[in-house]
């Protein structure tokens, strides 16, 4: 059962919070509000092939957003879309047999869900005219995918889900308030880990935090990564990090036996677990970025031309039931600026 709080403006504590979650490309990057679907006449189908790089609650919903996104601009599957939909569980060898797939099938576009599949979907399409529409990255211009401005790097471009990272660890220090070391489990070949992590280190002094940082390559790592990370810090906090989230099940188990609370970076952590986050809704991402993929489609504008966009909403979400399981008490004042509290744990 969720119990949703209105929160129009958010209490001090959050002020510093909602600055970060704003939009910082130069193109507009908010979500378009309109949910009026505009109906298309011309007859014309498309044909999408979508590349999902892991299968995990965030990166399904971003999908869903995505499909619903180009709904609400008249392009809908089974009348005038053809989607193809395939996954690569976690493995690049197999995104990029994915994309070339995709390629020799003839699509309209490619819509390469996290940066391993981006990337894959890009460089195979590269010498061909079929855009490429990203979503869920946290860097596109260390990817490669954009340039320091934010304009593309090719007939690509889409959404990011950058993490507010200051914001993160405002709420880290608001909740934790004698908390001293946090660490963070990454997979070093993921990019987006890699900057998030920089980020981190230099911020995390700011709020009176040090850093404990230990990589893994897949996600049988996980365990022993635990195992060594819980008996040096006083919490965990995750990144966007694709075989992490994967491996959310094992990170949590671990870390509650531990007495450590693990602080999520999306609203489905949360409901797996995770105490608690200032994160992104991803169906409004992938609507985001599946509105930017109709103009594409319809002919409005290149993707070699659009800017990559960064959702510009985000908000504070609160486990209570993971917050009795630890025995931390949140102040009610600052739960109450939550855009949604969970007081159950989902099953995984």
């Amino acid at each position: 059962m969720k119990k949703r709080i209105l929160a129009m403006v958010f209490a001090a504590a959050m002020v510093l919070s909602t600055a970060a979650c704003s939009s910082s490309t130069s193109n507009s990057g908010s979500t378009t509000d309109t949910k009026e679907t505009t109906d298309t006449t011309d007859g014309t189908t498309y044909k999408i092939g979508i590349s999902q790089f892991a299968e995990h609650g965030s990166l399904d919903n971003c999908r869903e957003g995505f499909i619903q996104g180009l709904a609400e601009e008249g392009i809908v599957e089974g009348e005038n879309l053809e989607i193809v939909y395939q996954n690569a569980q976690a493995d690049t060898g197999t995104a990029g047999q994915i994309a070339d797939s995709f390629i020799s099938s003839g699509v309209d576009m490619i819509c390469g869900i996290a940066t391993p599949a981006a990337l894959s979907a890009y460089n195979a399409a590269m010498k061909t005219d079929i855009p490429v529409i990203f979503t869920a990255i946290t860097d596109p211009v260390m990817a490669g995918l954009a340039n320091e401005d934010g304009t593309p790097v090719g007939n690509v471009t889409g959404t990011s889900d950058k993490l507010p990272v200051e914001a993160q660890l405002e709420m880290i220090r608001k909740i934790l308030p004698d908390a001293k070391t946090i660490g963070i489990l990454y997979t070093t070949s993921e990019v987006n880990s890699e900057s998030a992590i920089k980020e981190y280190e230099a911020l995390a002094g700011k709020y009176g935090f040090e850093l404990e940082t230990v990589g893994i390559s897949t996600i049988a790592d996980i365990p022993l990564a635990m195992d060594n990370i819980v008996t040096k810090v006083d919490c965990i906090s995750n990144l966007t990090d694709n075989t992490v989230v994967q491996g959310l099940a094992t990170e949590i188990s671990k870390a509650t036996a531990a007495g450590v609370p693990v602080f999520g970076s999306e609203i489905e952590q949360v409901k797996n677990g995770c105490f608690a986050t200032v994160g992104l809704d991803y169906v409004s991402l992938g609507v985001q970025t599946g509105k930017m993929a109709a103009k594409v489609l319809k002919g409005e504008a290149k993707a070699s031309e659009m800017n990559y966009e960064t959702i510009s909403e985000c908000g504070l979400y609160l486990n209570t039931a993971v917050a009795d399981k630890l025995g931390v008490i949140v102040d009610d004042e600052y739960a109450s600026t939550a855009v949604e509290v969970f007081d159950t744990i989902a099953e995984q």
